[in-house]
């Protein structure tokens, strides 16, 4: 199943994406209520998305982040071999986390601020998990049923900002860098979240183009490491990591500018694409 949120008369409404079509929901208090209560709500989504009541043209709507302020969002660096050699970097034996604040998070169809204060503004295409169940030191085995569903995710980069320091949070975390959707597919329809291509076009031309199977750490030690830390709520994101390609790899550096469209695609997902634009 696919879970949108979408504007809708009287704010933020959570509809069932169904081919070209998006059938509004008006059960729960929302995407996040939605996702912690699915045991729930699962049957009645299913004979909603089958009776098609109020359905209208997904192109008639305008598709929000689904989910608009995640109590949590966290994401892997070096995470893919080809990415990390492109960085001079050596291979990590531990994780390496950061954080991207929730006031970053954006539309799947939403500007991308240039920010005033730079113009090293990068693009990552990522996988990003949507924690469901989640919990307290959840082993591998069990990483899998702690997973609502899957978005594709940009994980918008200041450079400069980032490498003042050797944490890497406030160039992760400007407005507008933490676009996500289109929507949420759910687990059991997304399938192995090991085999998907990921993509990434700036102004029509590849950039990043790889497969979630070349992960360094797969999902599964991402939740399971991570959730020996802290508590995983649902709703709760995971950027998975990029794959090599980034502007900032290139000679000279091709950065993200005012008037550029960048675009990110995963295979059984779908596609995100923004403008880019100056802060105001």
């Amino acid at each position: 199943m696919k879970l949108a949120t979408f504007e809708g008369k009287t704010g933020p409404q959570v509809g069932i994406v169904t081919g070209e079509e998006i059938v509004p929901v008006t059960r729960g208090n929302g995407m996040l209520d939605l996702v912690a209560r699915w045991d729930v709500f699962e049957k009645e989504m299913k004979k909603i998305a089958q009776a098609r009541v109020g359905a209208v043209p997904l192109s008639s709507v305008k598709l929000k982040a689904p989910i608009p302020r995640p109590g949590k969002i966290l994401a892997i660096g070096l995470n893919y071999a080809d990415h990390i050699r492109e960085m001079g970097r050596d291979m990590p034996t531990k994780q390496v986390w950061f954080c991207k604040h929730t006031t970053a998070v954006n539309g799947p169809f939403d500007p991308i601020q240039i920010p005033k204060v730079s113009s090293q503004v990068d693009y990552e295409v990522e996988l990003v998990a949507v924690i469901g169940r989640g919990g307290r030191h959840i082993s591998r085995e069990d990483a899998r049923d702690a997973v609502f569903g899957y978005c594709t995710g940009n994980d918008v980069s200041v450079r400069d900002w980032q490498n003042f320091t050797p944490q890497w949070m406030l160039g992760k975390s400007f407005d507008t860098h933490a676009p996500f959707g289109p929507w949420i597919t759910t687990a059991d329809e997304a399938g192995d979240p090991h085999s998907l291509g990921v993509r990434c076009f700036l102004n029509g031309e590849k950039r990043q183009d790889s497969n979630t199977k070349n992960f360094v750490f797969d999902l599964w030690d991402q939740i399971a490491y991570l959730s020996q830390a802290m508590t995983l709520e649902p709703g709760d994101l995971i950027f998975t990591g990029t794959p090599g390609g980034v502007g900032m790899a290139m000679s000279p550096p091709g950065w993200m500018k005012p008037g550029d469209r960048v675009r990110c695609e995963i295979d059984r997902l779908g596609a995100i694409e923004a403008d880019c634009v100056a802060e105001a």
